[in-house]
């Protein structure tokens, strides 16, 4: 069964933000692992036919996820999260920079400071994803680099994980 679910996302460049919604049909638990495994994010978090691959990841306060997402052309994209506050099954707030292989922030790209909150549905699980940015330019830097078109194709990823 296909799932009806899309993800939403509304632009507020007043105050240089995203905001994403989506529904999953999966109880809080699935959806939650989904986002905090990295052997799970690994099967879902880039859109294809990028793959995404955890160097390392350390989810707690304080600890931060190193991952690349790699092009069929064996093209590398770098990016760290660093986690600042988790509470289990619910939400998690991190800050997600653009970096090299090692985990050193590339300043030439926008850093984003993430708030993913987890809630029961009728249907499953709306995971509800804010992102702030330093400023409008940032913002408007990672919607040219694609990012709605590729954060969408992801969460169809997701859907798939979720009905195996």
């Amino acid at each position: 069964m296909k799932s009806e679910s899309k993800t939403k996302i509304s632009r507020d460049l007043i105050n240089n933000r995203l905001k994403i919604t989506r529904e999953f049909e999966a109880p809080i638990k699935e959806v939650w692992n989904a986002w905090t495994d990295s052997k799970l994010l690994d099967l879902w978090w880039a859109p294809k036919p990028w793959k995404s691959k955890t160097k390392s990841m350390d989810f707690r306060e304080g600890g931060f996820w190193l991952y690349a997402m790699i092009g069929l052309d064996g093209t590398q994209s770098w990016s760290r999260a660093d986690y600042k506050a988790i509470v289990p099954d619910k939400m998690f707030i991190g800050i997600d920079n653009f970096c090299d292989e090692e985990g050193t922030i590339d300043s030439n790209f926008p850093g984003m400071h993430w708030k993913c909150e987890f809630r029961e549905s009728p249907r499953g699980t709306i995971v509800q994803v804010e992102i702030t940015f330093s400023d409008k330019a940032d913002l408007e830097k990672i919607i040219e680099m694609g990012f709605e078109a590729g954060f969408t194709s992801a969460h169809e990823n997701l859907d798939e994980l979720l009905r195996k």
